[in-house]
């Protein structure tokens, strides 16, 4: 930063002071020789007179021949007129039509000072970096040129009256012209480098809100899928582990009774095993070696056994490796879907069937349970929780059930294989695996049923 810098106000004026100072005590050196009352003052004057006598014209000769020159009044006007540039250069922009007419009437005063003495032509000088530092663009080559026919006139004889206008209209309108031109441009691209820079803020806030709205929705998607994550694991193996110490609890028998507990105790170990992966890593561990097909039967079948419901399992098309996102919805539908079969439903007999097409994979579960009203609010998190999964993934999910009649749950979504993915078949093609060997439903029901866990 320029030690300039917030001062340039006093700059100007004492610029403006210390050149009127120097012109009016070169006047008073030019008046010397005709003033015995400054004798300390007459041994420079002869230079100063032979210096500007050819430069001033006629008046030259009446200041070297002894007569006082009319500038000191004129000259005390100027240095009062001087001052207010302090206080004019900081509000310039605010009070345009006073800092033009101050210019004005200070470049009137510098014109009749050099009229009165060639000394003041140095003062007239200030009219130069006065009209660049305080006019408004468009003014400024008009004030510089104002400034150097000043200095021209003051100068010339008598006889130079054609020569002025030929400077005035070849020279000094042109420039005029020309200055109000680029400085109109100049105008235009720092209005336009304004907005720019407007619309550049406006934009980087615009830009920090959205990150802020990304990261605020990031946080709450994590938070949804950690949800869905311990609904899915811990909470369905808890409920199915209570599940069986009550049945262990009523049992009469000691062989039953040891079946129940052994089933709870295994569903405790899956339980901890699968809290314990999902804090490494929230992917379905039975799609960490196996493909969505084998995982899922792998699945319905010790669903089966646990819940004591008989399960049909079909897998129709070419099954294909799917992107791990999807093939851990599907997973995480079928059973949460299956779950809710085993808590709510007091089924008999329950459906799976999971459908590859070219551009989208099915999947259905149906039950011969109780049903429920879908337009009724639920309290658990397992229907809001599969619909939020699906729709995740770019799907659909529909629940279709009544009371008395069952429950039917399908959830489409758009097939999108993995980046190494390769087609593959089940072994048999389009298999179909009977858990138990029961036959369909008795409705022909297509779909499959869930109720809110």
């Amino acid at each position: 930063m320029s030690w300039l810098d917030g001062r340039e106000r006093w700059a100007f004026l004492g610029l403006a002071y210390a050149l009127l100072a120097i012109s009016a005590t070169a006047a008073a050196l030019v008046d010397a020789p005709a003033t015995a009352s400054w004798p300390l003052l007459r041994w420079p004057a002869g230079p100063l007179v032979t210096w500007l006598s050819p430069t001033a014209g006629p008046g030259a000769g009446a200041l070297a021949a002894g007569s006082v020159a009319g500038w000191p009044v004129p000259a005390s006007v100027a240095a009062v007129w001087v001052a207010p540039i302090a206080w004019l250069h900081p509000r310039r922009d605010r009070h345009r039509v006073l800092v033009v007419g101050h210019y004005l009437v200070l470049i009137a005063l510098a014109g009749a000072l050099a009229a009165a003495s060639p000394a003041f032509l140095l003062f007239s000088a200030i009219g130069y970096p006065l009209a660049i530092a305080m006019l408004p663009a468009r003014l400024v080559m008009a004030g510089v040129t104002l400034t150097a026919l000043v200095n021209v006139t003051a100068q010339a004889g008598p006889g130079a009256g054609d020569t002025l206008l030929t400077v005035i209209a070849g020279v000094a309108l042109p420039l005029v012209i020309a200055g109000w031109y680029v400085a109109g441009e100049h105008d235009k691209r720092r209005r336009l480098v304004e907005r720019l820079r407007a619309a550049m803020a406006e934009n980087a806030d615009l830009n920090a809100r959205l990150l802020d709205q990304a990261r605020q929705a990031g946080v709450l998607d994590e938070r949804h899928r950690v949800a869905g994550e311990i609904h899915d694991t811990v909470a369905q193996d808890l409920v199915a582990l209570i599940g069986q110490l009550d049945a262990a609890d009523r049992a009469s028998l000691a062989p039953v009774r040891r079946r129940h507990l052994d089933q709870a105790a295994e569903l405790a170990r899956r339980s901890l095993s699968e809290a314990r992966r999902s804090v490494r890593a929230l992917r379905p561990e039975p799609l960490e070696d196996a493909r969505l097909p084998e995982a899922i039967t792998a699945m319905a079948e010790s669903w089966s056994r646990s819940a004591g419901v008989d399960l049909v399992l079909e897998i129709t098309g070419t099954p294909v490796t799917l992107a791990a996102d999807v093939e851990a919805t599907l997973f995480r539908v079928a059973q949460e879907a299956l779950a809710n079969v085993a808590k709510h439903a007091r089924a008999t007999r329950t459906g799976l069937t999971l459908s590859y097409t070219d551009e989208t994979v099915l999947l259905d579960i149906r039950d011969d349970g109780t049903g429920f009203d879908p337009q009724k609010a639920a309290d658990g998190f397992g229907l809001d929780g599969m619909r939020q999964r699906v729709r995740g993934v770019g799907g659909t999910l529909a629940v279709e059930s009544e009371p008395g009649q069952g429950t039917a749950v399908a959830a489409a979504v758009p097939a999108i294989p993995a980046e190494d993915s390769r087609e593959t078949a089940v072994h048999g093609g389009a298999g179909r695996g009977a858990v138990e060997g029961q036959p369909g439903l008795p409705d022909g029901r297509s779909t499959s049923g869930e109720r809110d866990g």
